[in-house]
C-alpha cells in the first residue's frame, strides 16, 4: 500500500512541477499562432510538391534505363 501512496504522491508532485513550470512559459499571442501555422502548411506542401516533381522525374529516369 505504502508503494501506491507514493506513486500517486510522487504522481501529484509532478503536476505541480509541471504547472510551475508551464507558467514561466512565454505563450505566442493569437496572431503570432496563426501566422506560424500558415508557415508550416505552406512549407508541408512545397516539401510535398518537391517529393512529387522528384518522384515523377526519377521515375521517368528510371523507366528510359530500364
Amino acid at each position: 500500500m505504502k508503494k501506491i501512496t507514493d506513486a500517486i504522491a510522487g504522481f501529484r508532485d509532478f503536476i505541480i512541477e509541471v504547472r510551475v513550470e508551464l507558467k514561466k512559459c512565454s505563450w505566442p499571442t493569437r496572431p503570432e499562432l496563426m501566422e506560424s501555422t500558415l508557415v508550416v502548411i505552406v512549407a508541408c506542401f512545397a516539401f510535398a510538391a518537391f517529393v512529387a516533381a522528384s518522384d515523377f522525374v526519377l521515375m521517368g529516369l528510371l523507366g528510359l534505363i530500364i
